[in-house]
């Protein structure tokens, strides 16, 4: 498996095991930790946050998981699975996979673990009925688009289909890809493929109440006080129930950045997920052993809603998508990436100048993929974040809007760009974020107003489409640039820009030529679904690790000359841990684990 550039880093910063009080009462068998709000869902196949899956692996076992090496480094390893076997290539260029259960797997209410909760789980997951968010994970599995398949209403056209998945015996579940997948062993450690139980979820309710929440993993949910704390006590039907040293961990549910560094400074809590960014410099020299940056693949981006009208009343340009797409990427030039990173944020982030984090490898597994992107040899990326390009960045974003709105030349301001809204989840990092952008924009005339909502309700906002322009971020599922581009399809639940979708789904103005890789695609002025969809398809079933990647640098030229997507920095992860805490480890996807951990 490839090497993650970032992981390095990564762990070299957060192993160095984190002096404090001990847990709850001072007990050394409860951890006590805050890593985010209320969840907006943890069923496993719903969940689309980061913060929801750092819950779900542990109270969930999949096929495989993430440990740590002696040294720190991250390595993939056999969880419900007896080994993470090899696939045997088939005739027809499908990939069959053929994995034992271990012996002794239970649920947390004592039922056995079979085959065949694996074989529901995954086909409720992908199924066109669920429609969840990460549905398209499955695409990789045969029989995908049988299951995924919807007609104009959003009905299921095959409700009895299946993917290729099937439960031999209790012990033994087999499944067949439709070609070889290198990424392949990531997934059956990501939250959307653990095992759900049908007659469980088969009540609606079932993961928003502890009486009702069976899990097979080393922790079992104990109490759920909503908006307050998720109390997670030791599952001892788990497997390797010995190796989980933490008998509780108390997760505090908050936003409040403030709230998180009051009860990490007073004992309270021994790990929180953010500080608030006022904070940052006096923790960097005042609290060095307990503060930790480390490296995360993943990028903080704005987005807009494609079906957004942008342009003022009457205007000559107004069904012209062509014309949006240059209004959208000079207003993202007006931004100053190295003033955010500096001033606001102040996390050791880097300006961002891709949507494809950095840390992610091309072809050769060797260099940055946003080291090649773009369509210039003078920087790294579609546009030059250099601190000396800034000024002319601005000048040039002006003078792109000039073409399509009135300018006062003595104000040096338009006078009739309609109004924005700002969507943001509260939280006091992103607002400072939406106020510089807003003042920004306001230094050209643009009004931006700005909303901010909690989290769940943020994010199935953004989710419908029910905005103009929001605060986004999306850290990489598994090691691999794809990750970044298969969630802007037309079906996906993650597409929050709403690409293909509403209005946009008839807009023809995309080209796109596959015909130098082998495939017999070749797209004048087609919309989103003939050109991107059929694009991302044909990534996934190259089995030509170079076509493969040349035909991801398309797809993500195509995402950014949209100007839907305006990245504004690389990820860091910050949080503080408690001294006395060992065991701790995170990994680039920003997952953080405490089974392992121990206070001395």
């Amino acid at each position: 498996m490839k090497k993650i550039l970032a992981i390095v880093m990564a762990i070299a910063m957060t192993l160095g095991m984190v002096t404090g009080c001990s847990g709850s009462n001072g007990s050394k068998n409860a951890l006590n930790v805050c890593f985010g709000p209320e969840p907006d869902t943890l069923d496993p196949a719903l969940n689309s946050a980061v913060d929801g899956a750092t819950f779900l692996v542990h109270l969930f076992s999949g096929l495989a998981k993430w440990e740590t090496n002696s040294d720190g480094s991250l390595k993939l390893v056999p969880d419900a699975a007896k080994e993470l076997v090899e696939g045997v290539k088939n005739a027809d260029g499908t990939v069959t996979y053929t994995y034992t259960l271990k012996d002794g797997l239970k649920w947390s209410d004592g039922k056995d673990v079979t085959a065949m909760d694996f074989e529901y789980a995954w086909n409720r997951a992908a199924s066109a009925e669920l429609a969840a968010d990460y549905g398209y994970m499955f695409e990789v599995v045969a029989g995908y688009d049988e299951v995924s398949e919807v007609d104009d209403n959003g009905a299921p056209v095959n409700p009895d289909a299946k993917l290729a998945v099937e439960a031999v015996d209790a012990k033994t579940l087999v499944v067949t890809l439709s070609n070889e997948v290198p990424y392949w062993n990531e997934l059956l450690s990501f939250p959307t493929y653990f095992p759900v139980r049908e007659d469980v979820v088969s009540n609606e309710g079932w993961a928003t109440d502890p009486s009702t929440y069976i899990c097979n993993g080393p922790y079992k949910m104990q109490s759920w006080e909503h908006n307050s704390k998720i109390t997670l006590v030791k599952n001892k039907e788990y497997v390797d129930a010995s190796t989980i040293t933490m008998e509780t961990i108390n997760c505090f549910l908050s936003d409040d950045e403030n709230n998180m560094l009051t009860n990490f400074k007073n004992g309270s809590w021994q790990f929180i997920d953010d500080v608030p960014t006022n904070d940052i410099s006096t923790l960097k020299s005042q609290n060095a052993n307990e503060f930790k940056i480390v490296g995360q693949l993943g990028t903080y981006y704005v987005c807009w809603n494609i079906n957004e009208e942008i342009l003022p009343a009457g205007s000559p340009y107004a069904d012209d998508e062509n014309a949006k797409a240059e209004i959208r990427k000079a207003i993202g030039l007006l931004f100053d990436r190295n003033y955010i990173v500096e001033q606001i944020c102040q996390g050791g982030q880097v300006p961002a100048s891709s949507f494809v984090s950095m840390g992610l490898t091309d072809a050769d597994g060797k260099t940055e993929f946003y080291k090649n992107t773009g369509f210039s040899t003078s920087f790294d990326g579609y546009f030059d974040v250099s601190a000396s390009s800034y000024n002319s960045n601005f000048t040039s974003a002006v003078e792109t809007l000039k073409k399509y709105y009135t300018y006062d030349e003595a104000s040096g301001k338009f006078t009739d760009f309609p109004t924005l809204t700002y969507l943001y989840n509260t939280n006091e990092s992103h607002k400072a974020v939406g106020e510089y952008l807003q003042s920004a924009m306001a230094s050209v005339g643009i009004t931006m107003n700005l909303e901010n909502q909690e989290w769940a309700t943020f994010l199935n906002t953004r989710k419908n489409g029910d905005y103009s322009i929001a605060r986004n971020g999306w850290v990489a599922d598994y090691n691999d640039p794809i990750c970044f581009l298969d969630m802007w399809t037309t079906a996906s639940g993650n597409n929050d820009v709403q690409f293909g979708k509403g209005a946009h789904a008839n807009v023809k103005g995309y080209s796109l030529d596959l015909t130098p890789y082998g495939y017999d695609v070749k797209v004048d002025d087609g919309t989103w679904a003939e050109t991107y969809d059929v694009l991302i398809s044909s990534i996934k079933s190259c089995t030509d690790n170079n076509n493969r990647y040349a035909m991801m640098h398309i797809a993500e030229d195509m995402l950014m000359e949209t100007g839907c997507i305006s990245p504004l920095y690389y990820y860091t992860d910050l949080y503080m841990i408690n001294q006395n805490v060992d065991g701790f480890f995170t990994n680039p996807l920003g997952y953080k684990y405490f089974m392992y951990t121990k206070i001395k």
